[in-house]
């Protein structure tokens, strides 16, 4: 069966937008919709306290923002199978818990009282950075559309290739439901103390630090490209830092994708998020994918 795309939904405007984007996206994956809005209405009035004094008003409101995300995402495509549900949890714990049974998760870049365009708000970065499902933010100018994106591109940040496949496969995947290309990235630097006389310069300073970023490049590539024939893959290594780099892509992209170590056990129960992915929720010009690698 397959696993559904879960939008948190609480009312606002960037959450109904999520709800377009995520159910262009289930049209394009063949996946279901379900739509998530955390109450805590239940858990601290009780269910027989309902029955005592009627609805409240925290629960006719939930009621009212499901069904109008429901109504929406079947205006945008009747095809898509949507379901909704309020949860009795904070907004994190709800995404989180309903995250574990999910393809991806799909999230405005604020909620209500937020302001767009701003920094991302609270809940979805801590979604993006304890999740275990990739969580997509929707930043910069989308357009409120997953397919017929405007640059035709997707974007993938490659990591660690010992680490990155989830990440790999998943910009394959969203490439080849797009019909567009991906465009595999790795920026390299040169170390500033290896100046023209250093033994590993010839050919130019920076040249064995490239050669090693295209090395890297195609190793995370892997097998990932020969399962997707159809793709057009374009490797890229660009001199400079991983966040810059990546910032100045998403400006031509209509999904970055980046991946994130999870380290489980004791002693990592905070947020586990890179320098790269907190960057690029916070400033990329196009939504962004975190997808979660195991360490």
């Amino acid at each position: 069966m397959d696993l559904p795309l879960v939008v948190g939904v609480d009312g606002s405007e960037l959450a109904m937008r999520a709800v377009d984007w995520a159910t262009d996206e289930a049209a394009l994956r063949g996946l279901p919709l379900r739509l998530v809005y955390a109450s805590l209405w239940e858990r601290y009035e009780g269910a027989a306290l309902a029955e005592g004094v009627g609805r409240s008003f925290e629960q006719i409101t939930a009621d009212a923002v499901v069904r109008a995300a429901a109504e929406r995402a079947r205006r945008r495509d009747a095809a898509v199978r949507v379901t909704t549900e309020v949860v009795p949890d904070d907004a994190v714990g709800a995404l989180l818990r309903k995250g574990r049974d999910a393809t991806a998760l799909v999230l405005g870049s604020r909620g209500r009282g937020g302001v767009a365009g701003m920094l991302l708000g609270s809940v979805s970065l801590t979604v993006a950075a304890r999740a275990h499902c990739p969580v997509i933010v929707l930043r910069g100018s989308h357009d409120n559309r997953a397919r017929d994106g405007r640059h035709r591109r997707v974007v993938l940040g490659a990591g660690d290739p010992a680490h990155g496949s989830a990440a790999v496969r998943f910009a394959f995947e969203e490439a080849a439901g797009r019909g567009v290309a991906l465009e595999a990235v790795r920026a390299w630097r040169c170390p500033a103390h290896e100046g023209a006389g250093h033994p590993l310069t010839a050919g130019g300073p920076g040249k064995p630090y490239e050669q090693r970023a295209a090395e890297i490049l195609d190793e995370a590539l892997g097998s990932a490209a020969a399962e997707h024939p159809g793709v057009a893959v374009r490797r890229r290594t660009v001199e400079g830092t991983a966040r810059k780099v990546l910032l100045d892509a998403s400006e031509e992209a209509d999904l970055l994708v980046v991946g994130v170590r999870r380290r489980d056990g004791h002693g990592h129960v905070g947020l586990q998020l890179g320098r790269v992915a907190h960057a690029a929720l916070h400033h990329a010009a196009c939504p962004v994918a975190v997808v979660p690698l195991r360490a």
